[in-house]
């Protein structure tokens, strides 16, 4: 069966709209309608979102919206709040809205409130933010802690790796944290070797503390500190953020020292968890508490707000648009600002790994196109590297550009020139350059610039893109934004029929490599093994 939304009349009605409208150039839009940003953009939570350069007619709009009710997003965000399993092949309920959570209602998970624990691990994370920026916390030879090196991987590392990078300027003075995720052993080698044993703590991110990467990274950072200050100093210099507590106390850790989090916290969702604590130490608990009230505003807009006003919902719809009916097969994500520079590898996870998938709730083919393919960069950075393929190279690129309306590093005239290349890179993906523009421009250029290089002066335009303006880089608007992509993939999930939480192709890879280890380290036979492999285990072999 395929998705039943590409049964509905409303499906078909957006297939011909796109094809009836294909020849549509946007300047011709903007040209028609000289009202377009007033009547395709939002301003909602602080937040404004111009959607007018994407290829969309209020026709458009009014087809998407009518899929969204038949999709019946509504329902889904009503199961997913009252905390039912719609993890259904894991079995598990997807409930890490109540993390940050703000009111005093309770947040049901088999009939039971899990806000006081939520609460409590909050209280354990700010008694443990205030012993370390107190100074209180000593490591094994008295003095305080100066380097905090977080050890995960994948959603134990993206979200607060992205949020530390993106909160620099409110990051606290006395604290350096740094992020260890790669097997590769010059991930951990390298950032070790400016740091000093007796000032390092170390946090190990693993919900069951067997994953592989994590542990190995672990493991190699234990010996490190057990050289330099001996087997008694691993308690003052390791924590935990597992449920696996007999593995945390089998490594050394004080179990007092272990963060709690639990199966309904997806890893791509899990940021506003204990997982979180390296960015609370980062920044402080304060901010890293704005965080959370950021997010919680965001998902009150996306309950509340009609799907007309609605942020995330008008994204997702927008995804669906390019991607199902305009034919997109990647995604940029680029945003004017270094401190969102790790936001599009961030977006890459969570959007990816939730809806990369081709197989639809009930098991079968969903028989569309489903996740694009995300990426990006920065701007600038980004437009002195591949912007020259959105631009000429043929293909439908969507873009989101990210920016904020005031710096969080405010050094002279730099916020202002960043704005007016943000801008300036929409409008030219939008308008575009014809062949005649591009002959007048050379004619009056002073000397006359040579006529041949008129084609290759020619921009199509017609590429659709959304900006997102915030009021700045802080933590609660950092919340938000990154609620905002949280919630647009869940309603693209819905959309799409796609189960958004779990990640079975994640799995396969790590199966294989489990089965190829000893026959690599030599205590296994190469035996069922097709020629590739073998030949490549072969050519490892000292």
């Amino acid at each position: 069966m395929t998705n039943p939304l590409t049964q509905t009349p409303t499906w078909s009605a957006l297939s011909d709209h796109a094809a009836a409208t294909r020849g549509t150039h946007l300047r011709d839009l903007f040209a028609a309608d000289p009202r377009r940003f007033a009547t395709l953009s939002i301003e909602a939570e602080g937040l404004l979102l111009d959607y007018s350069k994407q290829r969309v007619t209020t026709e458009t709009l009014r087809l998407l919206r009518e899929l969204w009710r038949a999709a019946d997003v509504a329902g889904w965000q009503a199961r997913l709040a009252a905390g039912e399993a719609i993890n259904h092949t894991e079995h598990r309920a997807v409930l890490h809205h109540a993390l940050r959570h703000q009111h005093c209602t309770p947040v049901l998970f088999e009939g039971r409130d899990v806000m006081p624990d939520v609460r409590r691990v909050l209280a354990h994370i700010k008694s443990f933010c205030d012993a370390i920026h107190g100074r209180h916390w000593r490591g094994a030879t008295g003095e305080p802690i100066t380097d905090i090196v977080n050890i995960g991987i994948g959603g134990s590392d993206l979200g607060p790796r992205m949020a530390t990078q993106a909160l620099a300027a409110h990051r606290h003075r006395d604290v350096k944290v740094h992020y260890v995720a790669n097997l590769d052993g010059a991930d951990l080698a390298m950032t070790l070797a400016d740091l000093q044993p007796r000032t390092t703590l170390f946090v190990v991110a693993s919900k069951t503390f067997t994953t592989q990467e994590t542990m190995q990274n672990a493991h190699s950072a234990r010996a490190w500190l057990v050289a330099a200050l001996g087997e008694a100093a691993v308690e003052r210099h390791f924590v935990a953020v597992s449920t696996n507590l007999k593995e945390v106390a089998a490594f050394g850790i004080d179990t007092a020292n272990a963060f709690e989090f639990w199966d309904w916290v997806g890893g791509r969702f899990s940021l506003w968890s204990a997982i979180g604590l390296p960015l609370a130490l980062a920044v402080g608990f304060d901010n890293f508490v704005r965080l959370l009230e950021g997010a919680a505003a965001m998902d009150r807009h996306f309950r509340e707000a009609p799907v007309e006003e609605n942020l995330p919902a008008t994204l997702a719809l927008l995804d669906v648009w390019n991607t199902n009916f305009l034919g997109a097969e990647t995604h940029a994500v680029l945003p004017y600002s270094q401190s969102l520079g790790l936001l599009p590898r961030y977006l890459q996870q969570l959007e990816m790994e939730s809806n990369g998938k081709q197989v639809g709730r009930d098991g079968q083919p969903v028989g569309h196109a489903t996740c694009p393919v995300v990426w990006g960069e920065p701007g600038t950075n980004g437009q002195h590297a591949f912007y020259q393929l959105i631009h000429q190279g043929g293909r439908l690129i969507p873009c989101d550009f990210i920016a904020a309306r005031t710096a969080d590093f405010a050094l002279p005239g730099h916020h202002q020139k960043l704005l007016a290349n943000c801008f300036a890179q929409s409008e030219a993906l939008m308008r575009g350059k014809t062949l005649d523009e591009a002959r007048a421009e050379l004619a009056s250029a002073v000397p006359p610039a040579p006529t041949f290089l008129a084609p290759y002066k020619v921009f199509p335009g017609n590429q659709p893109s959304t900006t997102l303006l915030l009021p700045a880089i802080e933590p609660y608007t950092l919340g938000q934004l990154v609620a905002l992509y949280e919630q647009k993939t869940f309603a693209l999930g819905a959309l799409w029929n796609l189960n958004s939480f779990d990640q079975w192709g994640v799995e396969y890879g790590k199966q294989l490599a489990s089965r190829l280890l000893p026959i690599i380290e030599g205590k296994a036979a190469a035996t069922g093994l097709d020629s590739s492999t073998a030949g490549l285990i072969a050519a490892c072999k000292p």
